[in-house]
């Protein structure tokens, strides 16, 4: 190896962000995702059991400038295709499930443990605060992992 460099890995086809119900985690991840990765990356989320809309996800996207339009959780089930290149689970339930797929399915997966906002109490605000903390440290996650010649260092 010359200079001590690895070249990049190259961006997966599609990717499915998977996590227990698809309400909170998964799809602030695929929203994400898709406005941070090129159209050709096909991106889709995906809960292990079907959970309800979530209205503090919309408000957490909207500040990001992303559509916050109402979406069904769906489950992997819902899913009009399960091929992907890449599965990133959300969650120690979504990953054991995720692994099981690994049985039939030739998919690489990644685990990338994300605190569910939705046990925080408080005040709006508080709750707020945490479910901006989420998104912020999944879009660093995105970046990091897709686009890591992308400069990720925040406000200073």
């Amino acid at each position: 190896m010359t200079g001590g460099v690895s070249p990049l890995p190259a961006l997966p086809r599609s990717v499915l962000f998977l996590c227990g119900m698809n309400a909170v985690r998964s799809p602030v991840a695929e929203r994400l995702a898709r406005s941070l990765l090129p159209p050709s990356v096909f991106i889709a989320s995906a809960g292990v059991h079907v959970g309800e809309p979530d209205p503090f996800v919309d408000v957490i996207l909207e500040e990001e400038g992303l559509d916050a339009r109402p979406r069904q959780p769906r489950t992997l089930d819902d899913l009009e295709d399960d091929y992907f290149d890449l599965i990133v689970t959300l969650s120690p339930e979504a990953h054991h499930v995720a692994l099981e797929l690994t049985r039939t399915l030739a998919v690489d997966v990644e685990y990338w443990p994300t605190i569910d906002p939705t046990a925080t109490q408080g005040t709006r605000e508080q709750v707020l605060a945490a479910y901006r903390d989420m998104r912020d440290r999944l879009k660093t996650h995105i970046r990091e992992r897709f686009l890591p010649e992308t400069d990720v260092i925040g406000d200073e």
